[in-house]
């Protein structure tokens, strides 16, 4: 049954289109690029195959998404019309503030999709302007969720699915707990780095650390590193920092 508000105002009138329960997730799903059925049940991961037919139906009916059906191939692909990209605006303004004023560590049975939690991370860096003082590779590689590599190229930061050869620092962890690890205050992200297996040269597991702590923690790492290298050699150690 359709949500009426009898409030003539477009902020309700808009809720009765977009603010059902699922709606709006599935416009931003959409905003990436075309969706599949299965790739809308993937992302949003607590929907029910009913919920999100009917979901997509009246989304349909709106005029916000349209469904297509490729000549090459069999399946069914859904995309946003005109007036659904127009609701990017609104999407993006919903993750600026629930980054800030809405987020906490995931809760039992929420699902932590890798891409999201790499998109989220590039995304947030950008909005901030934070700078390192050289390019830098990231390395993420999760225990499930494969491995995505996080780039700042002196300006910008983007991410990518997959490995680039040498990076800087490697980050071993599961994305559940890298999405606690960003979601708490930036002053107690020391207290969780034990989460986290990172893996570089010492100066840049330093560099990596300041970007999330602000602090110099190297002095939690002389143990962990060799003091002495042959001249000429590059130096990598593999750091995990405990409490």
């Amino acid at each position: 049954m359709a949500r009426i508000y009898s409030d003539y105002c477009p902020v309700a009138h808009a809720l009765e289109v977009v603010g059902d329960r699922w709606s709006l997730l599935i416009v931003r799903d959409l905003l990436r690029q075309p969706q599949r059925f299965t790739d809308l049940i993937h992302y949003s991961s607590n929907i029910t195959a009913k919920w999100l037919t009917l979901r997509l139906r009246k989304l349909e009916n709106t005029g916000i998404v349209v469904r297509e059906k490729r000549q090459d191939r069999r399946e069914v692909w859904y995309k946003l019309t005109p007036a659904g990209y127009d609701l990017r605006p609104v999407v993006e303004a919903l993750w600026t503030w629930g980054l800030r004023y809405a987020m906490s560590p995931p809760r039992p049975g929420e699902v932590v999709h890798p891409d999201w939690a790499m998109g989220t991370l590039t995304a947030s860096l950008n909005k901030r302007d934070r700078r390192l003082s050289q390019p830098a590779n990231w390395l993420f590689d999760f225990t499930h969720g494969g491995p995505y590599t996080v780039s700042f190229d002196g300006e910008n930061w983007s991410f990518k699915e997959g490995r680039e050869d040498n990076p800087d620092v490697t980050v071993t962890t599961l994305p559940e707990a890298w999405a606690t690890f960003l979601a708490i205050d930036r002053s107690e992200r020391i207290q969780h780095i034990n989460t986290l297996q990172l893996t570089g040269s010492p100066e840049r597991v330093k560099e990596f650390l300041h970007a999330f702590t602000g602090r110099d923690e190297s002095r939690r790492m002389p143990a962990l590193i060799p003091s002495r290298a042959p001249k000429g050699t590059v130096t990598k150690a593999e750091v995990t920092i405990r409490k």
